[in-house]
C-alpha cells in the first residue's frame, strides 16, 4: 500500500488550490473539449463534502438550477480543472452537509464566516 502512495506522490502533479471545505461557496473553472475545440465552463455552488486523500481526493458541489438541485463531483487533481475561487466561507459545524439537500428557501442559507 505504501508503494502505491509513493508513486502517486511522486508522479501526480499537485495543483495549488485555495483552502475550502464544506459550507463554502466556490466557483470551479474547468475545461470542456468538444471535438478539436476547448472552452472553459464554470460551476458555482456550495461544497457539500470533501472526501478521500492524496490523488483520490474529491469534492462535491451542489447548486440550484432553477428549481432543480444539481450536484457534481470533482476530483481534486482533474487535469481539466483550471482554477477554484472561494466566493464565500460558510459557517458550518460538520464535514459533510448532506442535510443541505432537503432544505429549501430561506432555510437553505448558510451563514457567512466572519474574519
Amino acid at each position: 500500500m505504501d508503494l502505491v502512495k509513493f508513486v502517486q506522490d511522486e508522479f501526480v502533479t499537485r495543483k495549488e488550490l485555495p483552502e475550502f471545505g464544506a459550507g463554502d461557496t466556490i466557483t470551479v473553472y474547468y475545461e470542456i473539449r468538444e471535438g478539436s475545440k476547448t472552452r472553459t465552463q464554470f460551476f458555482r455552488g456550495v461544497v457539500i463534502q470533501r472526501r478521500g486523500s492524496g490523488s483520490t481526493e474529491t469534492f462535491t458541489i451542489r447548486k440550484m438550477s432553477g428549481t432543480v438541485g444539481v450536484e457534481r463531483i470533482f476530483p481534486v487533481n482533474m487535469p481539466a480543472l483550471q482554477k477554484i475561487e472561494v466566493n464565500k466561507r460558510g459557517k458550518i459545524r460538520r464535514a459533510r452537509i448532506y442535510y443541505f439537500r432537503e432544505l429549501t428557501g430561506k432555510k437553505a442559507r448558510i451563514k457567512e464566516k466572519r474574519g
